[in-house]
């Protein structure tokens, strides 16, 4: 067994940057090429993410569906169901991690990896859209596992959409499955006593309620549950930001300026580089939003729209919310306390820094329910993941024992000593990255002519912000 996590241990190494072969330290494979992606992406499509996010953010959140698309769900239930995916434990033990490793100038290229992240899932989405297909149960499928096979010609595309759904079927099972149960559990035995396999017994039958009723089960929870556990979050570090507000215009010049410089040596904080900073940000960054891995384009793939252009405008706003928004909550309150400076790690350094914050003692409690919360949200979202590229590897037949499996590795996962599988799963969540980056790059081409198209178009000129004195008829066209 030592050899096998040594194994996983340097080939994280070699994905991820790290200690590799012959004690070498080692940049990592994925960092640069998910980055330099998203910004040839942004730089293809003129810089979307920025022209158009008030009108995705209003497309995604107030108008919400598409009535006339074609789909399982609306625009809001794919958004969530992706949000629920991605709002996980990255945002919280993630986030501390990073900036353990890092140190606060983490948290400004986390931030940065948000922004060029939502170009990446822009992409990924459009042709999410563009290329799935109905299945024999009449259900919209798609995903890098379709959009390869069919986007790229000749023999690569087939060979990229195979490797991915091997790789994603892999790591829905460890970062989408086993690590959050086990996660769950551990926190609540630690913060209440509660014994790991009872847990992991409410986990299993919560998770078989919504799971084993497919992809309209699973939007339409996570449209009522998601934005809830985010609000509350929310909530809770603006309590904390406020009582600090003194603190604040200190800790935002610490971040910008320990992203170039590092991070001396101080209290509990071992200190640490620009090359660490930017290192540790950009991948808990992409670990907490999954700009890049693909994910995003197979809940867009099941939305109801009458254009790829519309529901990727609405799958990037998640980027910008799980990154931009949740993840920067969680940074901040941990720089403003000095939680940062307490030599923890991971969510002790979160729950610390809540535990300053906010009064009688509730700081530890909010960590807890947020863990359980989002953990639970990411078994959901990464549920789906996992069974749509099932379905692209031996068809319909294989979904239900998929989610029947997947139900009852979520228990295995809660009383389980799991140090080999969160190696594991690293690797397997940078592998299934590979070829959906691959194919971005092939296709960025036919998205920015398509974009740029429907943008110009009487139907995409309406997506602009609406002049004033506009009919409630007109204003329903949008």
């Amino acid at each position: 067994m030592d050899s096998v996590n040594d194994f996983l241990s340097r080939a994280s190494g070699l994905v991820w940057g790290g200690e590799i072969w012959g004690g070498y330290d080692f940049f990592g494979i994925l960092i640069p090429l998910l980055l330099g992606t998203g910004l040839y992406l942004t730089f293809r499509l003129s810089a979307i993410q920025f022209r158009t996010l008030g009108r995705a953010l209003r497309l995604g959140l107030l108008k919400r569906k598409d009535p006339q698309g074609e789909g399982d769900i609306t625009h809001y239930e794919a958004l969530t169901t992706a949000l629920a995916a991605t709002v996980g434990v990255g945002n919280i033990a993630g986030v501390a991690g990073a900036i353990y490793l890092g140190g606060p100038g983490a948290l400004f290229w986390m931030w940065i990896t948000g922004l060029v992240g939502m170009a990446t899932k822009y992409c990924e989405a459009f042709l999410g859209v563009k290329f799935r297909h109905t299945d024999a149960a009449g259900e919209q499928s798609g995903g890098p596992q379709t959009y390869l096979t069919r986007g790229i010609k000749g023999r690569l595309g087939p060979i990229l959409g195979v490797t991915f759904a091997v790789f994603a079927i892999l790591a829905s099972f460890g970062i989408g499955n086993m690590t959050q149960s086990n996660t769950v559990a551990s926190t609540a035995d630690d913060s209440w006593g509660v014994p790991t396999w009872l847990t992991g017994l409410i986990l299993t039958v919560a998770a078989a309620a919504v799971i084993l009723g497919g992809i309209k089960v699973i939007g339409r929870v996570t449209a009522a549950f998601v934005p809830l556990m985010i609000v509350i979050y929310l909530l809770a570090g603006t309590w904390v930001l406020l009582a600090n507000v003194g603190e604040l215009p200190d800790a935002i010049e610490l971040i910008f300026t320990d992203a170039f410089t590092g991070t001396s040596a101080v209290g509990g904080f071992l200190g640490a580089g620009f090359l660490l900073a930017l290192r540790y940000g950009v991948a808990r960054g992409i670990f907490s939003n999954e700009s890049g891995l693909g994910t995003g384009g197979i809940a867009a793939a099941a939305a109801k729209t009458t254009h790829p252009v519309r529901q990727a405008l609405v799958s990037m706003t998640q980027t910008f919310i799980d990154t931009i928004v949740v993840v920067t909550f969680t940074g901040l309150v941990i720089v403003v306390t000095g939680a940062w400076q307490s030599g923890r790690d991971g969510a002790p350094m979160t729950s610390l820094a809540f535990q300053d914050g906010l009064p009688g003692g509730w700081g530890d409690n909010v960590v807890a329910l947020s863990v359980a919360f989002f953990a639970f949200s990411t078994l959901l979202g990464w549920s789906y993941y996992g069974e749509r590229n099932v379905e692209r590897l031996v068809g319909r037949v294989g979904v239900m024992p998929y989610r029947a499996v997947f139900v009852v590795v979520v228990f295995v996962g809660a009383v389980t000593e799991l140090e080999t599988v969160w190696t594991f799963s690293d690797v397997m969540n940078g592998l299934m990255a590979l070829p959906n980056l691959i194919g971005l790059l092939i296709l960025a081409g036919l998205v920015a002519r398509e974009t740029r198209e429907y943008l110009n178009s009487p139907e995409g000129m309406m997506l602009k912000e609406p002049r004033r004195g506009r009919g409630p008829e007109e204003e329903d066209k949008v």
